[in-house]
């Protein structure tokens, strides 16, 4: 596929990166030389020099052909320019843009037609946002990942000394749950090695799980897999840029929350925008705040500024004064797995929440959910089966016949309302949404041949 990426930025570059590793024809373009040097050493693409927007540099990047615009500067107005740009004059077929000021996304009708002809709208916010309200509402959880609108979810926690399963088999973990409740644990990821659990698998202290279940198992599973946590009730937000302000706004009905942020007229905005939250000016590593707030009674604290030196040091602070779990919003994809190794439960990476949304408009097939795990190693894929056993791979077959890649595994289907766990000779039917876990990220153009119907294919 020739995609064009506007935007050499950390989202701009870390898409550039996993879409180059799929034999995708990429051209990035951006206005800084340097930065788009230093993507060409790395990465096989090709780099313009140029305002987005602008259609000589858009023909320069080759929008004559191109399959797909993904416009991800740091201007929502250049992106919506881009995409109406490519739409008139060049008919690209797809256009997706990031457009992150409220101000545009409550106008939906601004997208529709010749408007602003935006294809897929990014809200790298607005995805981060969700992402850590579901950690919250999930306590002990690592990941949340929906899939069909929320009725089925795969979680991913990590066991601990003391857990009912730890040092027992996957197997045994059929005994401790309820008939009604169906459960597929689909990976364990050891020492950052995946690994395809079978039931005779033991769960060592440290495994990160991912299992899959209906919404309203979720808990219970957990309860059974670790230490099921106090549910969080206490909140404290540092930052009040647009994911804070945001995620405040989400969560003050539920939750007591406190948000701190260290510009005077921005927290006096925010505390005017939101009914509930008490809203703090400060610098969130100031330790007397954080004591005379109570930071030892804050059952979840979220640094969410846009310095990761910031994030990281004030939730470490946190940490250790007490705060209950903390979760750590960090750009840089080198500190990430080196800070959740030490005292931050979670360092929360926006390009990998982000590149999971923009993978499912990529993919070949009927792909309606696409999540990046473990740092993009691996992926979560929800794919509809579409077609009959004459023109489908996949419809009218038992999963066990199903050509599936090395490491690709389906672990679940969703039919109508209901999760139906994968077993082996589980038959896949038209218009089912087939979950499949892929660990060998090099089958993907395998899968994406799978769920595309054929007109003639036997």
């Amino acid at each position: 596929m020739k995609i064009m990426i506007l935007g050499a930025g950390q989202v701009g570059s870390s898409v550039a990166a996993s879409l180059s590793r799929e034999e995708n024809d990429i051209t990035v373009v951006d206005t800084n030389a340097q930065r788009l040097g230093e993507l060409q050493d790395k990465l096989d693409i090709r780099g313009v020099l140029g305002n987005a927007s602008h259609p000589k540099v858009l023909i320069r990047a080759g929008a004559e052909d191109a399959d797909m615009v993904v416009a991800l500067t740091n201007s929502d107005e250049i992106n919506m320019v881009a995409c109406q740009v490519c739409y008139t004059i060049f008919h690209t077929p797809t256009k997706i843009a990031r457009v992150r000021a409220a101000e545009y996304l409550d106008y939906p009708e601004l997208f529709s037609g010749d408007n602003c002809p935006v294809d897929v709208l990014i809200s790298p916010e607005k995805l981060v946002t969700d992402h850590v309200k579901r950690l919250i509402e999930y306590p002990g959880s690592l990941q949340v990942l929906d899939f069909a609108d929320g009725r089925a979810q795969i979680v991913a926690v990590a066991t601990v000394e003391g857990g009912a399963l730890t040092g027992h088999k996957i197997s045994e973990l059929r005994r401790l749950l309820p008939d009604d409740i169906e459960i597929r644990v689909a990976a364990i990821f050891r020492e950052q090695k995946a690994l395809i659990p079978s039931g005779e698998t033991v769960m060592i202290p440290g495994d990160v799980v991912f299992f899959l279940a209906a919404r309203g198992h979720i808990l219970r599973v957990m309860a059974e897999i670790r230490k099921l946590e106090q549910p969080a009730r206490r909140l404290m937000l540092a930052g009040g840029g647009n994911i804070g302000a945001s995620l405040a706004g989400v969560l003050e009905d539920e939750y007591l929350v406190k948000l701190v942020e260290r510009s005077r007229p921005r927290a006096q905005y925010i505390a005017e925008s939101l009914e509930k939250t008490i809203v703090l000016v400060g610098d969130c590593a100031d330790e007397d705040l954080l004591r005379e707030e109570n930071i030892d009674q804050t059952d979840m604290y979220c640094a969410l500024t846009n310095d990761d030196e910031a994030n990281i040091l004030s939730s470490m602070l946190a940490k250790k004064m007490g705060a209950r779990r903390v979760i750590s919003l960090v750009n840089r994809a080198s500190y990430v797995d080196m800070m959740e190794a030490g005292t931050i439960d979670i360092a929360l990476s926006p390009q990998q929440v982000t590149i999971g949304a923009l993978l499912t408009h990529v993919r070949r097939g009927h792909m309606v959910k696409v999540h990046s795990l473990r740092r993009g190693a691996a992926e979560a894929i929800e794919a509809v089966a579409h077609g009959d056993s004459r023109t489908s791979r996949v419809v009218g077959r038992a999963v066990e016949e199903i050509p599936l890649p090395e490491e690709v595994t389906i672990v679940g289907i969703v039919r109508g309302e209901s999760l139906i766990i994968a077993h082996h000779d589980e038959v896949i039917e038209p218009e089912d949404h087939v979950i499949l876990l892929v660990l060998n990220k090099a089958g993907l153009g395998e899968v994406e041949q799978l769920f595309q119907v054929g007109a003639t294919f036997i």
